[in-house]
């Protein structure tokens, strides 16, 4: 549809979902939050997708929340209540999530960011978190945030609403690559053909295994990783995996043109 502010479209095996709103710098107005929500439950729900790659349009990644919808809204009724749902649908994503941002990411831009598994970015893009120069806090991209960055930092750029480079974004947690603009499709199609490569139900039971509250007794965890780590060795795609590597041929997830 030509008014969509948000594409997606597949190849082999990897879901791309373009933010288009370059107009307002790709903010997270309510059309563009309810078309995200829905391309990224398709991509999630589709058996074909192994890898989901969160793309945009414009000289912008995402500016964050769009502020003119903010505007004299109720707390009830800011748009901010539904941007929860986004960044946990990204972050317990079953299928590894790779940001791709030829720009700038800002507040809410960069909770997305960090809700993603794979992070890559040209090395002139930019981040800052500037909730509290305009007076609110970032309290709900801290919940994604604050895992990937380093507790020094992070007190740092949140309460002081500092612009930071990529190269500070990838020595700080946010980012796994910075590179030169020109080489950054090289880079994203580099992370999408190493994660196309892993079983789909490994990489999400992994993505589970990641996320998961560590016990404080050794012995538990282990106890935990190896039913775990056992049940993956039979089944059928870990067995089909070790056929495969025998064999010396790719397992039969593995995408082909």
């Amino acid at each position: 549809m030509a008014d969509e502010l948000v594409h997606y479209e597949i190849a082999r095996g990897v879901a791309r979902i373009t933010l288009d709103s370059p107009h307002n710098r790709n903010a997270l107005s309510a059309q563009l939050r309810r078309e995200l929500r829905a391309h990224l439950s398709a991509a999630v729900e589709d058996e074909a997708v192994r890898v989901i790659v969160l793309d945009h349009t414009g000289p912008v990644f995402c500016a964050g929340m769009d502020l003119k919808e903010a505007g004299g809204a109720s707390a009830a009724d800011q748009g901010v209540n539904e941007f929860p749902a986004i960044l946990e649908q990204i972050w317990t994503s079953p299928k590894p999530v790779v940001a791709k941002l030829a720009g700038p990411a800002r507040a809410g831009g960069v909770g997305i960011v960090a809700a993603a598994d794979i992070a890559v970015a040209a090395a002139d893009a930019t981040f800052a978190f500037t909730e509290v120069r305009i007076g609110v806090v970032p309290a709900i991209i801290s919940v994604t945030v604050l895992p990937r960055l380093l507790p020094r930092a992070a007190h740092e750029l949140f309460l002081t609403g500092e612009k930071f480079d990529a190269a500070r974004a990838v020595e700080i947690g946010l980012l796994n690559s910075a590179v030169p603009a020109d080489q950054l499709d090289a880079e994203v199609d580099r992370y999408t053909g190493m994660l196309a490569l892993g079983g789909p139900n490994a990489l999400s039971a992994t993505k589970a295994m990641l996320r998961r509250e560590r016990p404080s007794d050794m012995s538990s965890d282990f106890k935990d990783m190896l039913a775990l780590s056992a049940r993956y060795f039979a089944s059928e795609e870990g067995q089909e995996g070790i056929t495969a590597f025998a064999q010396k041929r790719p397992a039969r997830w593995v995408p082909t043109d």
